[in-house]
């Protein structure tokens, strides 16, 4: 390994925190990380880290390495990115990031059909729901619900994902259709549920078109989103859902929208999300076959949902 490799590993275990995070992203043993990271600072003739049994802190030294090697990787991606739009046709490397469930419905299927027509470009896919920093873990593309915090990364919109409230036909037959928020927030909701996180609240405009909330009654919490869906199919209890989530549901009636004439807030907005503004022709290009795939003025999942344009204010 060279000194201009052992400097980006440096930032790597100041990015991660520690030999071991650094040792498992790369599937590499924890000695190796360390060995690597002594040899740099005797090539240098410096002290780099503070390593204690719990933790490591970078030295004086360390501090200004790390710059030194932010630059260095920054020239590096550069280079590679001016080099790459010089290609006639897209090849290398593409590595993805994508929420899971996006990623197994929608993100696959643009994979599939990206490397039928370029298949000189070998796709990474990571499907993760933690936000995953692509500059420092080097991915060419994420694909995020919400505009990134992150000053220095480039997102465009891909589609809306609205909300709906579905119940099952049995779900109706017992508690009735309700007209209003009280109704609804009277009878037995699931909804999602992780640590930290717990959705049991919905946002929508009143007749005044002021903010207001429907607070669900949560029967049912569970942390798997697909599960929430199922749970509503069985009939016993209603879900607010992401349009996202319906597959074939609606179309063959075992779920019902209701409530339709409220107007909803949408849940968020899919954005791809990348890291230079002058993306790489085989970014650009494969966020053009997401875009065929999830559809250009109108995505897919909402054409599954006969009337949805018209259903919960539409796309106000």
């Amino acid at each position: 390994m060279d000194i201009a490799s052992r400097l980006l590993l440096l930032l790597e275990v100041s990015e991660l925190g520690s030999f071991a995070k650094v040792a498992e992203h790369r599937n590499v043993n924890r000695s190796a990380i360390s060995k690597q990271i002594v040899n740099l600072e005797k090539e240098l003739g410096v002290h780099l880290l503070n390593r204690t049994t719990r933790s490591l802190s970078l030295t004086a030294a360390g501090a200004e390495m790390v710059n030194q090697a932010t630059q260095l990787r920054d020239l590096l991606n550069n280079s590679k990115r001016l080099a790459e739009n010089y290609h006639s046709e897209p090849r290398g490397m593409l590595k993805i990031s994508s929420s899971t469930l996006f990623g197994r419905q929608y993100v696959q299927q643009a994979v599939l059909k990206f490397q039928k027509q370029y298949p000189d470009i070998f796709i990474e896919l990571m499907l993760e729901d933690r936000l995953v920093d692509l500059v420092g873990e080097g991915f060419d593309i994420g694909f995020r619900i919400g505009e990134p915090k992150e000053s220095n990364l480039i997102f465009k919109q891909i589609a809306k994902n609205r909300l709906l409230i579905v119940a099952a036909p049995a779900f109706i037959e017992k508690y009735g259709s309700p007209n209003t928020v009280p109704k609804l927030e009277r009878l037995p909701a699931v909804v999602y549920s992780a640590q930290g996180l717990l959705i049991d609240k919905v946002k929508y405009r009143d007749n005044s078109g002021d903010e207001a909330v429907i607070q669900l009654n949560a029967a049912y919490k569970v942390n798997e989103v697909e599960m929430l869906i199922n749970t509503a199919i069985a009939g016993e209890m209603f879900t607010v859902t992401t349009a996202q989530m319906i597959e074939n549901e609606v179309l063959e009636g075992k779920l019902i929208p209701i409530m339709t004439h409220i107007n909803l807030f949408d849940y968020g907005t899919f954005y791809a999300v990348y890291p230079h503004r002058e993306a790489p022709l085989k970014t650009r290009l494969f966020i053009e076959t997401l875009q065929q795939v999830v559809g250009v003025n109108t995505p897919v999942w909402e054409t599954r949902i006969p009337g949805f344009d018209k259903m919960y204010n539409g796309r106000s």
